[in-house]
């Protein structure tokens, strides 16, 4: 077989198509979670034990006579199900990208292994998605799947970019790459505290209250319950069992780490911009930054409306894809 069809052009544009799609599914599930149909199919794989959904009187019929404990919602069921079968299709182009980099291992080196990862994680992926149904939202599990959903795709974006952005960068940003880098674990676990501010039902703990929570800075709060990690398997925990104050404790710690992010990140992107060839990649971050600061604020402001619940994901998902676009466009200059 000719090995010029496994160029390194053709698996470039595979990673791209992948971390698009990536994206894709990222927002969808977030539209599936913040719309409260993640149960929507109390069964997994199938939907009421379909591929698709029930669409006739029928299947209706049967869905709700086999599954009494939660009758068929027409609005929500398709939702859950259109998520899988995006996640299906996404599995698929993870898997023939890892297929791809095995072909031309030589040519790659070392980010063959990226790609393998990738692959690893659809199955992760898959059992967090499982449990996500059968351990009905348990909050350690939709926050696993949350985060394991954003490092997918910044696997499958970080191919991409190694194989797009070749260029050498400025001389002395040895410094700039580490800030990068730190701005990079920074976003993670910020991202990982708004999935647990979400699957815990505490976006609007505060009320609509901001900067103040409950018209205080510091209302009554409770820690210790905010932050068990592993509760009771085999609760319903749709719509969240914590009380106030443990709800508040949890977004004041988002709130916080929001600071913090936004601090260290800024000044990312205004050391980046001193530096020409990087300046659009300053300016990128900068306004990713802004945005996703800005629509944080209106989620709480506005009451969660699922417009702007949707795009806070899809700000985060893409303020870590310019923060590694970034470290990778310094990456030659440190080697």
């Amino acid at each position: 077989m000719n090995r010029s069809v496994f160029s390194a052009v053709g698996m470039q544009r595979l990673a791209w198509t992948a971390a698009a799609f990536a994206l894709v599914v990222i927002v969808f599930g977030a539209f599936v979670r913040l719309s409260n149909a993640g149960l929507s199919c109390p069964d997994w794989p199938t939907c009421y034990g379909q591929l698709t959904w029930p669409t006739h009187a029928h299947e209706i019929a049967r869905a709700d006579a086999t599954f009494p404990q939660r009758p068929f919602e027409a609005d929500k069921a398709w939702r859950e199900q259109a998520h899988r079968i995006l996640v299906g299709v996404l599995s698929l182009l993870t898997f023939a990208l890892a297929g791809w980099a095995w072909l031309c291992r030589r040519e790659l080196g070392r980010l063959v292994l990226v790609a393998y990862v990738a692959a690893g994680f659809i199955f992760f992926q898959a059992a967090l998605g499982m449990w996500t149904v059968t351990w009905k939202l348990l909050p350690l599990v939709v926050t696993s799947h949350l985060v394991g959903g954003m490092a997918l795709f910044a696997l499958l974006a970080y191919t991409a970019l190694r194989l797009t952005l070749r260029a050498p960068a400025p001389a002395n940003t040895a410094k700039l790459r580490r800030m990068t880098i730190a701005g990079i674990v920074l976003v993670a676990i910020q991202i990982a505290l708004g999935g647990w501010t979400s699957s815990n039902y505490a976006a609007l703990a505060c009320g609509t209250d901001f900067p103040t929570c409950l018209g205080q800075w510091w209302p009554p709060t409770d820690f210790h319950q905010a932050f068990i990690l592993l509760r009771h398997i085999g609760t319903d925990y749709e719509g969240g069992i914590l009380d106030g104050p443990a709800r508040t404790a949890i977004q004041l710690v988002h709130r916080i780490g929001a600071a913090v992010v936004f601090a260290h990140v800024l000044a990312v992107a205004i050391r980046a911009a001193r530096w020409r060839p990087l300046r659009g990649y300053g300016i990128a971050v900068g306004a990713l930054l802004i945005a996703q600061v800005c629509l944080g604020i209106s989620n709480v402001v506005f009451g969660l409306p699922l417009p702007v619940a949707a795009a806070h994901n899809l700000g985060a998902a893409l303020l870590l894809f310019s923060l590694l676009a970034l470290a990778v466009r310094l990456r030659t200059a440190t080697r």
